[in-house]
């Protein structure tokens, strides 16, 4: 067992990490942000309140692991850096896990400022829903060292049911990019095609018979499909964040010199969906957004 420390426990899938990792038997401490009743029940259960990063890290809880799951790069470059931040706390041998979809370059920078304080930084982004961070049966991307690898694997465990070593440092967060653009171009023409084809006068509900028998079909597919029928909650993903992690993957294209006219288009996309005000709404929204353009009459209102 672990003396673990974490960042982003009041989240959709931190909660369900945290409670994982305790249920497991870990030590766990946790900052706490503004949702405080995200965490009550974490509390209760035994795991102790740090009152920043850097108590976090340092000898009051003595943490060998550090996992950050949060919005995006600013963010942990705050739990790291920031005034109160894991490097103000952190003895020589902690390891730090940054589970958020980050941007490599930023990973890359934070991995040399911690290794310059004798700490060690894994990207280790995740996969699935928060339905499977509650069950510990997420999927995690590590990008890492061997020895990194074999130290953290075990405890990944508590609640990840597929590990993956994607390669060395850097590696799972590059990973996770890629597959992030691919599900957001899934759900992207979907939505575009369901809003042709009703504009065009077919029903589209026999577009889903056709693919679901077929090879296109997938659970990203059906999740968007459900909004015909008035759900919108099929894919639980704000739209705003993954119009973040596209354009991380659109950086990610022109930092190696690569075009990326596929990701540009969904990146803009979801950036019109957010505009007219679907950002905060989940990513099947976007099916809400073709309408407004198009006029498309799609989720059943009323």
């Amino acid at each position: 067992m672990a003396r673990i420390g974490f960042i982003g426990a009041s989240g959709l899938m931190g909660h369900g990490m945290a409670k994982n990792l305790l249920a497991k038997g870990h030590a766990l401490a946790l900052t706490v942000h503004r949702n405080r009743e995200r965490v009550a029940d974490l509390l209760a259960a035994g795991a102790k309140e740090a009152a920043n990063a850097a108590e976090l890290a340092g000898p009051k809880f003595g943490s060998e692991i550090v996992f950050i799951c949060v919005t995006g790069s600013p963010q942990v470059e705050v739990a790291v850096l920031g005034e109160q931040g894991l490097l103000a706390g952190a003895a020589k041998g902690l390891l730090v896990v940054d589970c958020s979809t980050s941007e490599p370059e930023s990973t890359a920078r934070l991995r040399e400022r911690c290794a310059a304080a004798g700490v060690s930084f894994v990207d280790a982004p995740l996969s699935r829903t928060p339905i499977e961070a509650e069950a510990g049966r997420l999927n995690v991307m590590v990008g890492a060292t061997p020895q990194d690898f074999a130290k953290l694997e075990p405890v990944l465990r508590a609640f990840a049911e597929n590990v993956f070593h994607m390669g060395g440092p850097g590696a799972g967060h590059i990973i996770k990019l890629l597959n992030n653009f691919i599900a957001q171009s899934i759900c992207t023409a979907t939505a575009e095609a369901f809003a042709v084809g009703q504009r065009a006068g077919v029903d589209v509900k026999k577009l889903v018979e056709l693919i679901a028998a077929g090879p296109v079909n997938n659970g990203l597919f059906q999740a968007m499909a459900k909004t015909l029928t008035g759900q919108m909650d099929g894919l639980k993903f704000e739209l705003d964040n993954a119009r973040k992690d596209v354009r991380y993957y659109t950086h990610l294209a022109e930092s190696v010199a690569a075009p990326s006219v596929v990701g540009e288009a969904v990146h803009q996309a979801l950036a019109i969906a957010s505009a007219l005000g679907h950002g905060r709404k989940f990513v099947p929204s976007l099916v809400e957004a073709q309408e407004q353009l198009t006029g498309a009459k799609l989720v059943p209102r009323g």
